[in-house]
């Protein structure tokens, strides 16, 4: 793998989705470096990509209450386990499970195993609610798949919360995951 500084000399074959996400953060001045790889489904796929890029890939989470009238996408450190449990609390939404790979579409025009921050430039409609754990929020360096998981990216986490949210109209909500039982 290598690194690359911004988008694609050539785009043949890479999908609408991950081209958008380029021109987005292109047009809003967001510097990013760029790693194509296999496709990484899981977060330890992301350990070798995050070698390269020099950061933590993000765990992100597409999680929804049982009636499916909440939407949530949980940003969290790759290496931090996720207690629905303890997320519930702070949020005032009992029973949350992970939502439907149809959901995920529909809200974000994201797949399975590409789940990024990336995808909120899809929800016009607001349908879905950032939370982002603090430990995130901490860190200088943000990565993240370009809405597909056969590239990832690394940005500066203050261009992620001061650019990209406010530009796709999105707020967040600040989380405190222990990971602990």
């Amino acid at each position: 793998m290598e690194l690359f500084t911004g988008r694609p000399a050539d785009e043949t074959g890479r999908l609408a989705r991950e081209i958008r996400t380029y021109d987005l953060l292109d047009s809003l001045g967001i510097a990013y470096q760029r790693t194509d790889h296999e496709a990484a489904g899981t977060m330890e796929d992301c350990s070798v990509i995050d070698a390269v890029l020099g950061v933590v890939i993000c765990k992100n989470l597409f999680l929804c209450n049982h009636q499916k009238t909440r939407f949530y996408l949980l940003l969290m450190p790759g290496d931090k386990k996720f207690k629905t449990k303890e997320l519930s609390k702070q949020i005032n939404s009992a029973r949350l499970s992970f939502a439907a790979p149809e959901d995920m579409l529909k809200y974000l025009d994201i797949e399975p195993g590409a789940v990024s921050v990336m995808g909120l430039m899809n929800d016009r409609d607001h349908a879905v609610q950032l939370l982002i754990d603090e430990d995130v929020l901490d860190t200088e360096d943000f990565g993240c798949h370009p809405c597909v998981n056969t590239s990832s990216l690394k940005m500066k986490t203050a261009d992620v919360i001061g650019k990209f949210l406010p530009a796709v109209r999105h707020d967040y909500i600040p989380v405190h995951l222990t990971g602990e039982d």
